[in-house]
């Protein structure tokens, strides 16, 4: 397959890779308790039923039937700025910029858990951990003459994990759980314009990549609780990721004098993700928590395309150089009095792009700054808040054009989370 057939197949791989791992912006997002704290402790403090997300052993501190359900507004922001390319004559094409080529989400969440005695529990959930839109077909619009539409385009995508899961507490210290994910992905991509051949030509209308796919997968989730008292406790869980294999109308443009040709599927590696937390409770009032999260986005090696109608069994889209990352988060949380709890966290969020990088999937090290408060309404039932601000860093992307060549730029991305999430116990 020649270079310029690899890099056409390769804009496929921006549907599949936002909608597996969302390496540009993934959305943590599970629960407003956990927004108000950065993710700190999350997987063992189990004050809500939102913990289902995180540790299904936790399961077990709970003594009576619990019900979350909130609703996340994910205000992101992903800056693109000072594109450009060297031209065959030795000029530079500038493109200019976009201030925002993100589109916000709303991301809603349900957790229900059900404690069947002292020993067992089980408990059902859904909820997201992905989801982003990015458009950067606007930058086509600033040259006259060619751009890197092969690079350049719209990107839409959503995913839901469904979740069923049990405990079982051997002892007074130690639990375990486990549970079943079934994840649904759907998204659309397309790359497409105008490429003339040479000055004076009529341009010759494109439609490099077109993609409406959506698919399913299984997946898994362990997990293990630790108490040493009813004020310190320790979480484990490992999830483990399968994968995603999505169908639907899937089409690139090999040669753009010859039809596009169809594949029946797209075929992506998704990465596993192992995570600890600590709660203390050092006095009455005052707790402390954290969390250490790896991702091992190393596994995300290549995006495959299989079942193509001209005869490709399979093709081999992009290969990614990408790193195991860690997100590692510290919260405190104060009860002031029985109706009102304040809590904050801090986090640090590690970038996974390492000598691969995209403009489609911009990325880098981020900050979070959280807080939050949750609001007692009665004995039975609350009320959470959280808010997030996400500071990414500015970082420099090199991509190489089929079309134009190397192109360069700036990328930073960031989000405002705005989180609502009411609590139930039976």
């Amino acid at each position: 397959m020649t270079k310029f057939n690899k890099t056409l197949l390769a804009m496929a791989v921006t549907l599949a890779s936002t909608q597996t791992m969302a390496a540009g912006f993934q959305l943590n997002s599970q629960s407003a308790t956990g927004i108000g704290r950065a993710m700190a402790g999350d997987a063992i403090i189990a004050d809500n039923a939102s913990v289902l997300a995180r540790n299904p052993a936790a399961m077990a501190l709970f003594d009576e039937t619990a019900i979350s359900v909130g609703m996340t507004y994910a205000d992101i922001n992903v800056e693109v700025s000072d594109v450009q390319y060297d031209t065959i004559l030795g000029g530079t094409n500038h493109l200019g910029s976009l201030d925002n080529a993100a589109e916000n989400k709303v991301i809603p969440n349900f957790y229900y858990i059900n404690p069947v005695n002292d020993k067992i529990a089980f408990g059902f959930a859904a909820f997201s951990n992905y989801g982003t839109g990015t458009d950067l077909g606007e930058l086509n619009n600033n040259q006259d003459f060619n751009t890197p539409i092969d690079l350049l385009g719209n990107t839409e995508v959503v995913t839901i994990n469904l979740n069923a899961s049990m405990s079982y507490r051997i002892n007074d210290s130690l639990s375990l759980g486990l549970g079943l994910d079934i994840i649904q992905g759907s998204g659309t991509l397309t790359r497409s314009g105008d490429l003339t051949l040479a000055p004076g030509m009529d341009p010759i209308a494109l439609n490099l990549v077109d993609v409406d796919a959506d698919g399913w997968a299984v997946g898994g989730i362990i997990g293990l609780a630790y108490e040493i008292n009813e004020n310190h406790r320790f979480g484990f869980s490992y999830r483990f990721s399968p994968e995603m294999k999505a169908s639907g109308d899937i089409s690139y443009n090999a040669n753009p004098l010859t039809p596009a040709e169809s594949f029946d599927e797209i075929e992506i590696p998704m990465a596993d993700i192992a995570q600890f937390a600590g709660f203390h409770q050092l006095t009455e009032k005052f707790a402390v928590h954290y969390t250490a999260q790896w991702t091992q986005w190393s596994t995300f090696d290549h995006i495959g395309l299989v079942d193509g109608d001209a005869g490709s069994s399979e093709a081999i889209l992009k290969e990614y150089n990408w790193k195991d990352s860690w997100f590692l988060s510290f919260g405190a949380t104060y009860d002031i009095n029985e109706n009102w709890t304040v809590r904050a966290g801090i986090a640090n969020d590690q970038g996974v792009v390492g000598e691969v990088s995209s403009l489609s999937i911009p990325d880098s090290d981020r900050i979070w700054y959280s807080a939050g408060f949750t609001y007692n309404i009665n004995q039975n039932s609350s009320l959470d808040f959280g808010y997030t601000l996400v500071d990414g860093e500015k970082v420099h992307v090199l991509e190489q054009s089929a079309l134009v060549g190397q192109v360069s730029a700036y990328t930073e991305s960031g989000a405002n989370y705005f989180s609502l999430q009411y609590n139930y116990n039976f």
